[in-house]
């Protein structure tokens, strides 16, 4: 299992339709083969940062989703609200 956690930061005034692209688009990426679990969250004292947390079966599973039309999809919708590209890195457990 890899988890990919992606640190998105949306331009000030713009998170109500960064959760409304979210939730339009969330759809593309719950379809991905590979998709273990997501969960988004947003920062308490900093609301314009979101975290999301997506636990893949491989990296190999994030890469196909990322080479896929769901991809475009998943980035249509909450793309545009960005403030800049996302910080985005993979986790393993320690066992």
């Amino acid at each position: 299992m890899v988890l990919e956690v992606a640190l998105i930061d949306v331009q000030p005034g713009a998170e109500a339709a960064f959760e409304a692209g979210y939730r339009g688009a969330v759809g593309a990426l719950r379809e991905s083969e590979g998709l273990l679990s997501l969960r988004m969250t947003r920062g308490v004292e900093t609301p314009t940062r979101f975290v999301l947390l997506v636990e893949w079966e491989s990296l190999q599973a994030h890469q196909a989703f990322r080479d896929s039309e769901r991809f475009a999809l998943w980035r249509a919708g909450v793309g545009p609200h960005f403030a800049e590209p996302p910080r985005i890195e993979h986790f393993t457990d320690l066992g």
